[in-house]
């Protein structure tokens, strides 16, 4: 059986070269339709790779926080909860040691309080988070100037600060802003010593600061009230989120009991990144199946040059149906001919559709300026696309090798 097929598409391909113009013009419509096919897919893969990295880099849609729930609704009343739990280090060090899908883990508090700087004579009311060191990592803030404090200046409660860039901006009017590194500010009035300013980024309008998770009780000051922390866990991957939750919630049954629910309010935000590549997807879709219409185009054409290749060869076939070819043969070889033009049709279209998605891409980073953005060729899509080619050439393909197949001996031979 296997040298039966060897033998049709070693013909297939003698009769390819015999006839290099019309095989030419056959796989031509494949050439465009798996090209735009592989383009489309290629673009699509990139755009959804670019917008996941671009919301997990700006946004926490790949964290799971954990915040204690104070209020709860009894009979459409809402009652404040007594025994809701406060978050410790050793709470966000417990999570880390027995929670699975872990990558990191942040312990944060926030208030508003005055940042003033004493050389300016500048305040502003700012907001301002204590975290544990290496919020920089779980947060993916950038620096233009300076640093982030360490776990050891976390611990022991250094007096550091770390700055947003309208804050240090407004601050050291009328100098730079990386003029306040070194420089002493007060934040709700406590002498703190600038060590880092923040990246600017489009849009920043509010003024912001991050210090120490052991300066919280400095926060805690503000209006009199108790700050409440926040745990947020970052999963290994955007795809662990739901069994990062999973693991989240058994950890809480597991310190708080089966009514933890009331206790401690857990948060996502998976919806967030579904809908950023909704569009995405729905846009590769749409396009695929322009795609897709070129590659039907391109089987009819392969269906219009094989009833053409048998029309030509009627003699050929009454010959070797007259010296014992069974009809399943010569329908083995003209569907060989429609694959092997398909095929052919096919890898040529995968490297021009790589090519258009190549240039495509330094065309649009060109015009936007973004520089993260880069075709993404699977072995997925490169399959789709040649398998695609190939049933074409299969389907489009039967018809004509049916009826080669069907002729007899005699009247194909008399012929003209």
């Amino acid at each position: 059986m296997f040298t039966s097929f060897a033998t049709a598409f070693a013909v297939a391909f003698d009769q390819l070269r015999v006839n290099t113009l019309r095989t030419l013009l056959s796989t031509l419509g494949v050439i465009i339709g798996v090209g735009s096919l592989v383009a489309v897919l290629s673009l699509g893969d990139g755009l959804e790779r670019f917008t996941r990295n671009e919301v997990e880099r700006t946004t926490d849609v790949q964290s799971v926080s954990l915040a204690s729930r104070t209020m709860e609704r009894i009979d459409g009343e809402w009652v404040p909860v007594r025994d809701y739990p406060v978050f410790t280090r050793d709470d966000a060090t417990a999570i880390t040691r027995e929670v699975d899908f872990v990558k990191d883990v942040s312990l944060s508090v926030g208030s508003t309080v005055p940042v003033e700087s004493p050389r300016s004579g500048r305040r502003r009311e700012t907001s301002v988070t204590a975290a544990m060191a290496g919020v920089d990592q779980y947060s993916h803030a950038e620096l233009v100037a300076g640093r982030f404090f360490t776990r050891v200046e976390d611990e022991r409660n250094a007096a550091v600060v770390v700055l947003s860039h309208k804050l240090a901006s407004d601050l050291a009017l009328p100098r730079s802003p990386e003029r306040l590194l070194g420089e002493s500010v007060r934040v709700n009035g406590a002498p703190r010593m600038v060590i880092g300013i923040l990246a600017p980024y489009k849009g920043e309008r509010g003024w912001a600061a991050i210090v120490p998770y052991a300066s919280a009780p400095l926060l805690a000051t503000a209006g009199g009230r108790r700050l409440l922390p926040t745990i947020a866990v970052r999963a290994t991957r955007i795809e662990d989120v739901n069994a990062l939750k999973a693991s989240v919630e058994d950890w809480l049954g597991r310190r708080y009991g089966s009514r933890w629910e009331r206790r401690v309010e857990l948060g996502t935000m998976e919806k967030r990144l579904e809908q950023a590549t909704q569009g995405v997807r729905v846009f590769k879709w749409f396009m695929g199946a322009i795609a897709a219409i070129s590659l039907l185009v391109g089987g009819i054409g392969i269906m219009n040059v094989m009833l053409a290749s048998v029309t030509e060869r009627t003699r050929e076939i009454g010959v070797r149906k007259a010296i014992g070819a069974r009809p399943r043969d010569v329908l083995l070889q003209f569907l060989s001919e429609s694959v092997a033009i398909s095929s052919v049709g096919s890898a040529i279209g995968v490297l021009l559709g790589a090519f258009i998605a190549a240039l495509a891409i330094l065309v649009i980073r060109q015009q936007t300026g973004v520089a993260g953005l880069a075709p993404s060729l699977s072995a997925s899509s490169v399959f789709v696309a040649a398998g695609s080619a190939v049933a074409i050439g299969l389907v489009f393909g039967t018809y004509p090798a049916r009826r080669a197949a069907r002729l007899s001996p005699i009247d194909a031979i008399r012929h003209e």
